[in-house]
């Protein structure tokens, strides 16, 4: 293959290799070859960096419990669109995982609010789930309906939901 020399077309070869990488990285992290998957979305960012390639290295990361870096990996995805709110529900879950809630609702509430997020129902689910850190249990509820309502299949919110309604305490 011939490598474009105008600078227009080196960004859009550039562009279509590293999303052709950040494929072969997807599918290699749910296949569940994390290492190789790191490697390949690194190598995708080196091409051309995107938010959601910095987003899927944050999670490879998080997979690992590296969660102070997939944090820092989010932080960039943050920067280089502030608008996808994958990044933002990812960093929240993340701070939860490390037990601060505090420092995760921010983040949560971004990403509800964020203009290219077509899956607002997790940060709904994990706003929940700072709820019942707090024992905040009316709050809670409602963000896992909220969660069931954009998503009725999600088991993990529906679960969470039975859970509440059957507690003595949660009433």
């Amino acid at each position: 293959m011939q490598i474009p020399k105008n600078p227009a077309n080196v960004i859009s070869f550039n562009k279509a290799k590293a999303q052709k990488v950040f494929e072969e990285a997807y599918g290699m992290q749910i296949n569940g070859f994390v290492d190789a998957a790191i490697d390949l979305y690194t190598r995708s960012i080196d091409l051309y960096p995107t938010a959601k390639a910095y987003t899927f290295l944050a999670w490879a990361h998080a997979s690992r419990r590296e969660y102070e870096l997939a944090i820092e990996f989010c932080k960039i995805a943050i920067e280089i669109d502030p608008d996808y709110g994958n990044p933002y529900n990812d960093a929240g879950a993340y701070l939860i995982e490390l037990n601060r809630p505090l420092e995760a609702r921010p983040y949560l509430e971004k990403a509800i609010k964020a203009k290219n997020y077509d899956y607002r129902f997790y940060p709904y689910y994990n706003l929940g789930k700072l709820h019942l850190m707090s024992k905040n249990y009316e709050s809670a509820h409602r963000c896992f309906e909220k969660a069931v309502h954009l998503k009725p299949e999600f088991q993990a919110a529906q679960a969470e939901l039975e859970k509440l309604e059957s507690s003595p305490t949660s009433s």
